[in-house]
């Protein structure tokens, strides 16, 4: 992830900072700095003067898990491109935590996390103090981008200054700072200096020879294609910069599902997240050479590595390791994305390309579309009636479903990166938490938050959230009793479901105890009424769609992995 050389020293903070009473006042003080206006966590005895400075100041949510306290911070980082924060508590509340970090992680969105600890004089003491754990700073380095430990008052400004500089840097991801109770008391009246606290990376220039050799390639192309991946949609600036290059080269986009947004999905040269799909392998198999930007070839969106890319092929990432990592190259560029596309275009002039090539894109994406709808079925409907009745800039928050992994993810559209939020670490249940922060982010405009029973039951306890913060979210519950993705593994290998089928609420009732509202869709011809109903309504709502009354899709859909044996 890193294309940055971190230095071995931090630099001192600023020596005219203003003292605080206590350490809750100088994180309000950083959060405001830094552009955050809402703050998601869990109030305890080990963090009580943060929150409760935060809650004079900005707003608190006090989501009912922490994990969802790192989900919401998450979405609300995607949605608006600024800094998510959440606050937990320390043991078992920061690990609670823990693998929405390493979703964080996967996505390198901009966290800060923070999270108590117990007295600085009875840290690994290992006298079981109440809510410690063993070594809980090496379980936050292990599913952060960085995590410290703040030992005095005065470390507390700088290591939270070089937390929020290393999140929101150019490689991004969740940083975690935990802060002793009894300093979080303690009165701040100067910045610190502390040492080790490695610099924040910034974009870095491609070296002259490795664009002088990418162009050289890339001047061969008749039948160029660019794979563009979540480094490409990381900088809003790439969305201009591909579309100036779609009109002077011939060139068609297949994205990664991280990828979707860098150019608007109503382009005709997107073909989209169909790379592994046959229409998408077959026009790989034409194309003469492939520029991929930002992207991990991951494993369920190439058929784990089955997709055959062509032996030219460019690859630019600003990490290095990623260059030939999964696929030879025939030239990389190891620096920043953006100024790749910027000298590209500047030689554009040099890049030739057969003109009929790009209506062979066209003619490629709207295949795609006209296949997956032939599987869809009336299933078809949903995406087709939240692209009507959404706005196009609206958050879309897609939790591991049969609907977001089929339809979701691929023939719904996505105009811009931001509106793009999903769990890319592959997790079940995030998504109604991502989805809370990123309708907090952006309470203008409706999110909608796509999610199963089963993903929901993860953390049912968010219902509560929902219901207490009413914001403008509409929650598309998809309702088949069970683990859905993993009962179609089951019957398309002749096997009896097991652990798949789950006892499901009456969610009609669920919702009522919550005083949420409630609507249901039981077929086709309601998907698009009760939505537009929903939107207008501007509040939260849980929208619960019946699944076993809807009818099932043509092709049943099964994930795209590799059982051993079954190759």
């Amino acid at each position: 992830m890193s294309n940055v050389l971190l230095s071995e020293h931090s630099r001192p903070g600023s020596t005219d900072a203003p003292a605080h009473e206590n350490g809750g006042q100088l994180l309000v003080h950083l959060l405001k700095e830094a552009g955050v206006d809402t703050v998601f966590g869990i109030i305890s005895v080990h963090n009580l003067p943060l929150v409760e400075e935060v809650a004079k100041e900005l707003r608190f949510v006090p989501v009912r898990h922490e994990a969802s306290a790192v989900n919401a911070a998450d979405g609300y980082a995607r949605a608006s491109g600024k800094l998510g924060c959440a606050l937990t508590s320390t043991g078992t509340g920061a690990g609670n935590a823990a693998g929405s970090l390493i979703e964080s992680l996967s996505s390198a969105t901009s966290v800060l996390h923070i999270t108590g600890q117990v007295e600085s004089r009875y840290v690994g003491s290992g006298r079981a103090f109440i809510h410690e754990t063993k070594d809980q700073l090496g379980m936050l380095q292990a599913v952060s981008r960085a995590a410290f430990s703040i030992g005095t008052a005065d470390e507390a400004e700088p290591v939270l200054r070089r937390a929020i500089e290393l999140a929101t840097d150019a490689v991004g991801g969740p940083v975690s700072v935990e802060w002793p109770i009894n300093l979080q008391y303690a009165s701040v009246s100067g910045p610190g200096v502390t040492a080790d606290l490695p610099l924040p990376a910034t974009p870095v220039a491609p070296a002259e020879e490795e664009l002088a050799a990418a162009l050289e390639q890339l001047k061969k192309a008749q039948r160029p294609l660019i794979w563009a991946g979540g480094g490409a949609a990381r900088n809003p600036e790439n969305r201009e910069l591909l579309t100036q290059l779609c009109e002077l080269w011939p060139v068609g986009v297949i994205t990664s599902n991280s990828g979707r947004g860098c150019l608007p999905e109503d382009h005709p040269r997107v073909i989209g997240n169909y790379g592994a799909t046959p229409t998408g392998r077959a026009l790989l198999g034409e194309a003469d050479c492939l520029l991929t930007l930002g992207t991990h070839f991951r494993s369920n969106e190439t058929g784990d590595y089955s997709v055959a890319m062509p032996a030219n092929h460019v690859q630019v990432d600003q990490d290095p390791a990623a260059v030939g990592r999964v696929y030879p190259v025939s030239a990389g560029v190891t620096g920043d994305i953006t100024a790749f596309l910027n000298y590209l275009l500047t030689h554009a002039a040099e890049l030739g390309g057969d003109p009929d090539w790009a209506s062979a894109s066209t003619a490629a994406r709207e295949k795609a579309r006209r296949v997956q709808r032939e599987g869809l079925g009336d299933h078809e409907e949903f995406a087709d009636a939240i692209a009507e009745v959404f706005p196009a800039g609206s958050p879309i928050a897609r939790d591991v479903t049969i609907a977001s992994s089929s339809w979701g993810n691929r023939l719904l559209p996505i105009h811009r990166p931001e509106s793009n939020i999903f769990p890319r670490g592959g997790g079940i249940g995030q998504g109604l938490g991502m989805a809370l922060g990123a309708a907090l982010a952006d309470p203008d405009v409706p999110t909608l938050a796509i999610v199963g029973d089963g993903g929901l039951a993860v953390h049912f306890g968010e219902l509560l959230t929902l219901a207490q913060e009413n914001p403008w979210l509409v929650l598309l519950v998809f309702n088949d009793g069970g683990y859905g993705v993993l009962r179609n593994m089951q019957h398309g290998q002749d096997k009896p479901g097991s652990a798949v089928d789950l006892h499901t609420p009456e969610f009609a009732g669920l919702a009522g105890a919550l005083g949420l509202a409630y609507s249901r869709i039981d077929d086709r011809a309601s998907v698009r009424p009760v939505l537009a109903d929903a939107v207008a309504a501007r509040q939260a709502i849980l929208v619960e769609v019946d699944l076993a009354a809807y009818g099932d899709m043509n092709q049943a859909f099964t994930p795209p992995v590799t059982v051993p044996g079954k190759e």
